[in-house]
């Protein structure tokens, strides 16, 4: 799967318009048939950076925008490398959460969750460009379907 073009809009709400009416309205799923929802509430989160490295996202960055069609075709692309995600809190390893990469060094984050059925759902936490980080993250452990449904006590 070819490289998705980079997104190039004049303003800020463009963006928004466009992070909106694809992920937040639309259904997506990923390539093993995961369905992952998306909150409006993420795109500060996504798309901006912190001008004093202190943690408080405060700027726009058109350089993480534009990859906004990235999200989608990673979650979907069947040969994402699939990561399990780093827990701040507990300092470990999480198999319910899942880090996929496909381009280049970017990296789509969600977390999983059971439905009222018992299967897998995804809610997406964020994504980025990890410049100084891929290294930490190729090396985690590989996700797996059965580890994450172990921890959440669901359907294999």
């Amino acid at each position: 799967m070819a490289l998705p073009p980079l997104v190039h809009y004049a303003t800020l709400n463009e963006y928004r318009l466009h992070y909106e009416q694809a992920y937040c309205r639309n259904a997506i799923h990923s390539f093993d048939g995961i369905r992952v929802h998306f909150s409006p509430d993420k795109f500060d989160h996504m798309f901006y950076e912190s001008s004093a490295r202190d943690g408080r996202k405060d700027v726009f960055s058109p350089v993480r925008a534009q990859r906004i069609d990235w999200i989608k075709a990673t979650l979907e692309h069947p040969e994402a490398a699939l990561f399990e995600g780093w827990d701040k809190v507990h300092r470990r390893y999480d198999a319910t959460r899942r880090v996929a990469v496909v381009y280049e060094d970017f990296v789509v984050i969600v977390v999983m969750r059971l439905n009222e059925d018992g299967n897998l759902k995804a809610n997406f936490v964020t994504c980025y460009q990890a410049d100084n980080s891929i290294g930490k993250i190729r090396n985690a452990p590989t996700w797996s379907l059965e580890g994450c449904l172990r921890l959440l006590g669901g359907k294999p």
